[in-house]
């Protein structure tokens, strides 16, 4: 599962904050029929996920998945201050040129509570996310739901960070950008593997673990997206685009563009240019 596949409907957003004397109830348990993410700025009291009781700090994450039994129990003289929001989803892709829609995974790789490090900027993102929702702009509906991908992205990013695993990420992302530098030629798994001093095997295997792809169809995805600029810039044939990303065969390329594209690069250039 790809964030870049999750299509998300916000069903609304709450918060209190510390300059606010609204009224508020002791204790709720209930269970929620979609998805909550709570983010603690304050207060104090506890909230049970799952039978298992959590004492509140700032800077904590909450994640309360559909039909899960939860509580949350605040202080009278310190209530919890926090932002949330509610949601669903479903996993939305584009292969071989049809929309393919999946029914929603139970949940999201979060867990059920974490202190977050370093959680200002998500805590930025998370108020960004509340205010839009509550100043209902014209428009509020897909910019929340932008924000709420910014917010999950936000939450992996600061995820990795903490992963003793980092380093291996690092790696990764000089392996993409390598990829980038040497577009246009053909490179090897053992190439690779040399100038990132990693075995091929464990080269391989962290970078389908992290990217969800293989090497090779990264390359190629990246190679494809370059190919449609060139395309649509008119000015090459296929087999002039093909070797100008390093494919020797203009057949393998038209292959290898239609399954990632859904269809072959001349017809890519037809609607693209012509529009038919």
């Amino acid at each position: 599962m790809h964030i870049k596949n999750l299509f998300f409907h916000i069903h609304y957003c709450n918060s209190r904050q510390i300059h606010e004397t609204r009224p508020f109830r002791r204790k709720v348990v209930r269970t929620l029929p979609h998805h909550e993410l709570i983010f603690i700025t304050g207060g104090s009291g506890d909230i049970t996920v799952d039978q298992k009781k959590y004492s509140v700090k700032k800077g904590m994450l909450f994640y309360i998945c559909p039909e899960v039994l939860h509580s949350i129990e605040t202080s009278r003289e310190e209530p919890i201050y926090f932002f949330s929001v509610h949601f669903s989803y479903a996993e939305v892709s584009f292969e071989e040129g049809k929309w393919a829609v999946r029914d929603e995974k139970k949940m999201l790789p979060i867990q059920p509570a974490q202190e977050l490090k370093d959680y200002y900027p998500i805590e930025d993102i998370f108020k960004k996310l509340v205010d839009t929702w509550n100043a209902k702009l014209p428009g509020y509906e897909f910019i929340t739901k932008t924000i709420l991908q910014q917010l999950l992205v936000a939450l992996y990013q600061n995820k990795r960070r903490q992963n003793p695993n980092y380093a291996n990420s690092l790696k990764v992302e000089r392996v993409i950008a390598y990829m980038h530098q040497h577009i246009q030629q053909r490179v090897t798994l053992p190439e690779l593997s040399a100038v990132m001093h990693m075995s091929p095997f464990y080269l391989s295997r962290t970078f389908k673990i992290i990217t969800g792809y293989s090497i090779i169809e990264y390359f190629n995805r990246i190679k494809i997206d370059k190919a449609k600029e060139l395309i649509v810039e008119g000015d090459k044939k296929v087999k002039e685009v093909a070797q100008a990303l390093g494919f020797t065969d203009e057949f393998y390329f038209s292959r290898i563009f239609k399954k990632v594209e859904g269809v072959s690069p001349s017809e890519f250039y037809r609607k693209n240019i012509h529009g038919f």
